[in-house]
């Protein structure tokens, strides 16, 4: 590999690769937060579970391109807009998690959701301190599929022109240079790994008591 190229790029590799993690954390945290009340809902009234469920599953099966080209002209925003792969992520983040918190949320034991409200606890607090909790490593499980995802469908924005890690492919395929698309894969894999171990960090802090069994 010509290292001399990577040297001479590092402030492009590294703002690039800032951009791509940007690109990456926003909409997967902005579709968390939309996640989970949908889960819930769908947990909740299970006539709507089909409807809910099934219908946030359908915004996946869109390519992502098609989707990146489509909503400049439904946002009224312009083509090389960062915010246009932002919704369109939010939309692919909603569509995976929906199903998983509500899977989650339904793993809960009912004779706990019984006992929380035996003591008094509110139907909200019932979930912010029983159910919720308690899902929380199946949701987890569901993000790091999500980061790992969107990782990889950000780097499809390069297309229309985003910059981001997809940016190295398009320079390395238009230019005949190997270096920028390997360079941008690793990236992309070492980005994805350390998301991942974060991840995995989160849910041991989040749920202690899932650790006891272990020590």
């Amino acid at each position: 590999m010509n290292l001399d190229w990577i040297t001479n790029n590092l402030t492009l590799i590294g703002d690039l690769t800032l951009a791509h993690l940007w690109l990456t954390l926003l909409p997967t945290v902005i579709g968390l937060v939309l996640s989970i009340p949908l889960g819930y809902l769908a947990f909740t009234h299970r006539r709507w579970y089909p409807t809910i469920i099934g219908g946030t599953g359908l915004f996946y099966t869109i390519p992502s391109l098609a989707l990146f080209i489509l909503l400049p002209k439904l946002l009224g925003t312009q083509v090389l807009n960062p915010m246009n792969i932002v919704v369109a992520l939010v939309i692919y983040t909603v569509a995976l998690l929906a199903r998983v918190v509500a899977d989650g949320l339904d793993s809960v034991s009912p004779d706990a959701v019984q006992a929380a409200t035996g003591i008094g606890f509110t139907r909200a607090q019932t979930f912010f301190k029983i159910q919720l909790p308690i899902a929380i490593p199946a949701v987890l499980s569901g993000l790091r599929v999500v980061v790992v995802s969107n990782i990889s469908i950000v780097t499809m924005a390069a297309v229309i022109g985003i910059a981001q890690l997809g940016s190295l492919f398009t320079m390395g395929f238009t230019r005949h240079l190997y270096v920028p698309i390997v360079v941008g894969l690793v990236a992309c894999l070492l980005l994805a790994l350390v998301l991942d171990r974060l991840l995995v960090l989160l849910g041991k802090v989040m749920t202690p008591w899932g650790q006891k069994g272990a020590l």
